[in-house]
């Protein structure tokens, strides 16, 4: 009897703690997945420190090591804070950051192990750990990038970490395997070479309780959506597309909800209820990756490589086959195309009604959300190499360098560069903001940033 009454107490807790996560906090003012709220990037009345310092620990609330190789984002949700990892014994040899045109994959056949890490976003610690995954890689990686590029999502019940061709997670917010998923193998490969495989890179998300996955691959391309809870498939949908690293996005329109998601051969919008295809376009940079981001009645896109780099604002109520003739930049389902311009790697960031698009030597474009029309543009650092991509809060625009240095600029509508920080190591991903704190992920550890 008393086991019993222990267990279920112990089971309570757990609830109760798993709830309280749920209850305590705003949605809005969580970091839930990839670049935080609708992959925005944004989150104001934050009340960061204007400057710190790392060597001399000027406002500087913690630092914990990261072991393993990745170039996942932080999440937050309340106050734990989530990243994934691939460890093995030689997970960093032949990591190369830099500018340079070797698309030459990785060869380690080695045994990781791929890891989800829980982590007290107040003081660094470990709330708990789990190994998803343990064996050697299934698809090889690019010299920048690792075996753990993809963030996970959660919505303060669950969080769902992505592993590519070592499957899809579901853990609760104490750290309980719910359900897990194979895809067999993910080819994450350059499309016109085959054998340069680079790793999966999509991130998931969650919205209502839906879980939404973009796999771009070789063979057997789909968007799909599951039940968090059960895993449960509620639709898939192939699609015949590049392999890409785009993570995808939900809009509305007229009250109802939809799937975003950026390509090549198919960009598109699909009902996020039934997986319906609604619109879709073809054009643009034919390895993309950066995420669709909302603004007012529109979807910003943009991808270079190749021929082509453009930047567009797609209409949320568009339909059909939207792709532009010859010579367009627009028609009923575009409000405005840019035909060159757009970035490889950043993700656009909409911040107080002005476009900001990064490009991978550290130009900064700010354009008119409106009409594209080019607002200012600055240069950052001395051609350095930037594939992070931009975060604000509270007037102030965050850009990290792949070298380890971070650049603020002003919001507005003049090139303003208020500082530059180094952080002491290799960075490569997006900074995650939560209320007092912004948080980056550096090579070997992970840096919280507050008030001291």
């Amino acid at each position: 009897m008393r086991l019993i009454t222990t267990l279920t107490s112990i089971f309570l807790i757990q609830v109760l703690t798993t709830a309280s996560l749920e209850s305590q906090v705003n949605p809005q003012r969580q970091w839930p997945g990839y670049r935080g709220h609708m992959a925005s990037g944004v989150l104001d009345n934050a009340n960061l420190p204007e400057s710190f310092n790392i060597q001399k620990n000027i406002n500087i609330r913690w630092k914990t090591p990261v072991p393993g190789l990745g170039i996942s984002s932080p999440v937050i949700w309340g106050d734990r804070l989530f990243i994934t990892t691939a460890v093995s014994e030689s997970d960093r040899e032949g990591f190369k950051p830099g500018i340079y045109g070797d698309v030459a994959s990785v060869k380690d056949e080695s045994v990781h192990e791929w890891i989800v890490y829980c982590i007290d976003k107040n003081t660094g610690k470990i709330i708990w750990e789990r190994t998803s995954y343990k064996g050697i890689p299934k698809v090889k990686r690019h010299p920048k990038s690792t075996h753990a590029n993809s963030s996970v999502a959660t919505d303060g019940n669950y969080v769902v970490a992505f592993f590519g061709s070592e499957g899809l997670y579901c853990y609760d917010m104490n750290g309980k395997l719910q359900w897990q998923k194979s895809f067999g193998v993910l080819k994450s490969v350059f499309f016109s070479m085959e054998n340069a495989e680079w790793e999966f890179a999509s991130s998931p998300i969650i919205h209502e309780g839906v879980l939404v996955i973009q796999c771009d691959v070789l063979e057997n391309s789909f968007v799909a959506a599951y039940d968090v809870k059960s895993g449960k498939e509620l639709w898939k949908m192939e699609r015949d597309e590049y392999p890409g690293w785009c993570t995808p996005n939900i809009y509305e329109h007229n009250g109802r909800k939809y799937v975003a998601v950026n390509g090549y051969k198919h960009r598109g919008g699909y009902d996020f209820t039934t997986g319906k295809e609604i619109w879709r376009m073809s054009g643009g940079g034919d390895i993309q990756i950066p995420a669709p981001i909302l603004g007012e009645g529109l979807i910003y896109f943009n991808s270079a490589h190749g021929r082509t780099s453009p930047i567009m604002a797609v209409r949320t109520g568009a339909a059909g086959d939207i792709t532009l003739n010859e010579g367009e930049t627009a028609n009923s389902g575009i409000a405005w195309y840019i035909p060159r311009g757009g970035s490889y790697m950043h993700t656009l960031l909409l911040y107080r009604n002005r476009l900001y698009n990064v490009n991978w030597n550290g130009i900064v474009d700010c354009l008119d959300p409106a009409t594209g029309k080019e607002i200012y543009n600055g240069k950052l650092g001395n051609t350095k190499s930037f594939v992070a991509s931009p975060v604000a809060s509270d007037g102030r625009i965050y850009i990290v360098d792949e070298e380890g240095t971070l650049y603020i600029i002003q919001d507005g509508d003049k090139f303003n560069l208020l500082a530059e920080i180094p952080l002491g190591g290799i960075c490569m991903t997006a900074p995650a903001i939560t209320d007092g704190m912004i948080y980056f992920r550096t090579q070997s550890q992970l840096i919280a940033v507050g008030r001291k």
